[in-house]
């Protein structure tokens, strides 16, 4: 297991000998709702719930690692440990209760640091993670399968420092610069993402993204378990009229959801 130098050990046991190994490849920040040291987020870990990250980060930088990184933590869902032994390191960051504030300079500072060291620690590619397999660095709300029910964490304030200024600033860090390089866009203008709204303010474009492809889900889905229903009636034999009212059933099941 990998222990940064960087935090304050406060080992979790028994999950930190007893949770299976992982071969680290994505870095994912998270905010926890309170305003707590990393300490108090270990006595947390420890007292009051079965699930755990690796890092708590409070609100002065103090950093606290918990368990090794190349050991199985719980924040991220499908992320902790995929069927191919690749997992997440965790960071839960000191926040106020409804994680809208943004991270201190002193919490940035420590983030950056901390993903400089995961990079040429564990060799985490430097880019944002692709999908929710795709190696790289994220936040917690960035991909559905990294949070059982969804999620807003770490909140929009911190989405967008992470964009801004938290991963380029890990890139530069790492490359050696001491600022970070633009961002570039893939054959199209310059855009900031972040002054699109819709009716709701507090829905930017990343959310209108993540639920873009949720109803892509659901529609995939739907269309499976239509395709299932047909599959079993084939063994029992439909009259025209049945086929005949399946199929527009089918098209309207589809119709609804090309609409959505």
């Amino acid at each position: 297991m990998a222990w940064y130098p960087g935090a304050t050990r406060y080992e979790l046991q028994p999950e930190s000998d007893a949770q299976p190994a992982i071969r680290p490849t994505q870095v994912i920040f998270h905010s926890i709702a309170a305003p707590w040291t990393a300490k108090r987020v270990y006595e947390y870990w420890r007292d009051s719930t079965n699930l755990e990250s690796h890092f708590g980060l409070g609100y002065e930088g103090d950093l606290g690692q918990f368990i090794g990184t190349e050991t199985r933590a719980d924040a991220n869902y499908q992320a902790n440990r995929r069927a191919d032994g690749t997992g997440a390191i965790s960071l839960e960051s000191a926040s106020n209760l409804e994680h809208t504030d943004p991270w201190t300079a002193a919490q940035v500072e420590e983030l950056i640091k901390l993903g400089v060291w995961a990079h040429k620690t564990h060799g985490i590619p430097l880019r944002i993670c692709r999908s929710w397999d795709d190696p790289g660095f994220g936040y917690h709300a960035l991909y559905p399968e990294w949070a059982v029910s969804g999620t807003a964490c770490p909140g929009a304030a911190r989405i967008k420092q992470f964009r801004e200024v938290v991963f380029p600033g890990i890139v530069a860090r790492a490359a050696g610069t001491t600022t970070p390089p633009p961002e570039q866009e893939d054959d199209m203008d310059p855009v900031d993402v972040w002054a699109y709204k819709g009716k709701d303010e507090t829905r930017d474009a990343y959310w209108y993204q993540r639920d873009t492809n949720t109803l892509a889900r659901q529609a995939r889905d739907d269309v499976r378990a239509l395709a299932a229903r047909v599959d079993a009636l084939e063994t029992t034999g439909l009259t025209p009229e049945q086929a005949d009212h399946l199929a527009e059933l089918v098209a309207d099941k589809l119709a609804a959801r090309l609409a959505d």
